[in-house]
């Protein structure tokens, strides 16, 4: 076999033990970096300035647009109690219902079309802050299980009043108190339908429950059709005893039921200081509700039909009261 040459440095591997090379100095540099952090989160970069200054313009309370901004329907819980809706056409419907949405989101280079134009109209048009985001910023935003289409807005917390405030206000302006409770209706429309018929029917507040109840949402916003920024909505802590205390200050109470034995028509209590506590479709009114109640008040309906809907059960309610009340 012929010599072959050597040079300076160089070992032949025969078995275990140090060999030339890095010694590990390569993958020890690499340890304790973890991994790459999202573009929005790197301030040298483009999406991480974007985030930035969008940031710095929120504190600021100044709206951030970008150039001129080029489904289904999702709503999702924010971090500060508030709630994001997110896709086209929730968008476009809540900003039309006036929800008192505090941002408009769209992603950066979003599709245009006419929800998009009109979206972005409604919002300039009230003064709502636009901001140009990352597409990946929205996702995280709105989940990943959320098809947002490119737009959100943001809906704070709903502010509640107490249920005696809602009395006292009555009384302030004169009013004979007409009240409306709800135990156990967790549907958020069913809470817009009722927020609009007490606003039309000369109402004077909602009372909800802090547990197993549905709270003012942006689906009941936009069922409301703008009356939930007029018609005042309480949260009792424990609806029994917040009817007890109403009680006390001599209101009457009366409960909706399929089977109460006093009827609707010319109710003898509509011309008194009210409360109307409606109960679920599937289960009606609590034991400790039904106990509190000065009449159960059944609604004639036709046989072929088995009940009526919360929402309008106490749009029937709100209509007979309001007619008795009417002058003559």
């Amino acid at each position: 076999m012929a010599n072959r040459p050597t040079r300076a440095g160089a070992v032949r591997k025969t078995g275990k033990g140090p060999t030339v090379g890095t010694g590990g100095h390569g993958r020890k540099a690499l340890e304790g970096r973890g991994p790459t952090p999202k573009a929005e989160d790197r301030t040298y970069h483009p999406a991480g300035k974007r985030k930035a200054r969008v940031e710095r313009a929120a504190e600021k309370g100044r709206p951030v647009r970008g150039p001129e901004l080029r489904g289904n329907s999702r709503v999702k819980a924010s971090s500060d109690g508030g709630e994001l809706v997110a896709g086209r056409n929730s968008v476009l419907e809540a900003l039309r219902a006036r929800i008192p949405a505090t941002a408009l989101y769209v992603a950066a280079r979003v599709e245009m079309d006419d929800r998009v134009r009109e979206i972005i109209s409604i919002a300039n048009k009230r003064g709502l802050p636009v901001m140009e985001i990352m597409r990946p910023e929205l996702e995280r935003m709105v989940g990943p299980d959320t098809v947002h289409q490119g737009v959100a807005i943001k809906v704070p917390a709903y502010e509640y009043a107490h249920p005696r405030d809602l009395l006292d206000a009555a009384i302030a302006a004169g009013d004979t108190p007409l009240l409306v409770a709800l135990d156990g209706v967790t549907d958020p429309r069913n809470l817009g339908a009722i927020i609009r018929s007490t606003a039309a029917f000369g109402g004077n507040g909602v009372i909800v429950p802090s547990r197993r109840s549905v709270g003012v949402t942006a689906a009941a916003w936009k069922t409301s059709a703008g009356a939930a920024a007029r018609c005042r909505v309480a949260m009792a802590t424990n609806l029994a005893a917040a009817i007890t205390e109403l009680k006390k200050a001599g209101v009457f109470v009366i409960g909706l039921d399929g089977g109460g034995t006093t009827l609707l028509p010319n109710l003898d209590l509509a011309d008194r200081p009210l409360l109307i506590v409606v109960g679920s479709e599937g289960s009606g009114l609590s034991r400790l509700v039904t106990e509190k109640c000065d009449a159960i008040v059944s609604i004639p309906i036709s046989a072929a039909t088995e009940s009526l809907n919360a929402g309008i059960a106490a749009s029937v309610a709100l209509y007979e009261v309001a007619r008795v009340r009417a002058p003559r």
